[in-house]
């Protein structure tokens, strides 16, 4: 019997769109990234230690409910962002929206969640004075996180 393997974390998420350049001219202006490499019909975004595989070519089509989240250092920063990029913001609570395909992101705020990056990371990223919430720090203490 093999043993159930945990999972680390998430090292990419893929995303489909319809033209590639139009999403890079959209991501480029709403987020800060280092632009790994790009082939004809596939970019590669750095975000730290992860990173964001946008590629051309719709195999299906947008729906309401599948989303995936990022984190952010500022969500009114990103907010006016995503306003100024002339994206659809959509209602409810958190900040979600839909980029130029169609995808749907939900934003979240780093200091308010249990995501957490080491120091070392945090350092490169230019993000070494983002620290954590006492309601975020007491959620990974809860869930053995933390100290």
């Amino acid at each position: 019997m093999s043993r159930r393997v945990p999972i680390v974390g998430i090292n990419h998420v893929a995303l489909e769109v319809d033209d590639l350049d139009a999403a890079l001219e959209f991501y480029a202006s709403v987020f800060e990234f280092e632009f790994r490499s790009r082939f004809e019909r596939i970019a590669f975004l750095d975000i730290g230690d992860q990173f964001l595989a946008i590629s051309e070519g719709r195999s299906q089509g947008p729906d309401a409910a599948r989303h995936f989240g990022l984190v952010v250092d500022d969500l009114e920063a990103a907010r006016a962002a995503l306003e100024a990029a002339g994206a659809e913001i959509l209602p409810g609570p958190g900040l979600s929206f839909l980029d130029p395909s169609g995808n749907h992101l939900q934003l979240v705020a780093y200091p308010a969640i249990q995501f957490t990056k080491e120091a070392q990371i945090k350092r490169g990223m230019g993000l070494e004075g983002l620290e954590k919430t006492a309601a975020a720090i007491e959620e990974l203490r809860a869930a053995g996180l933390a100290d």
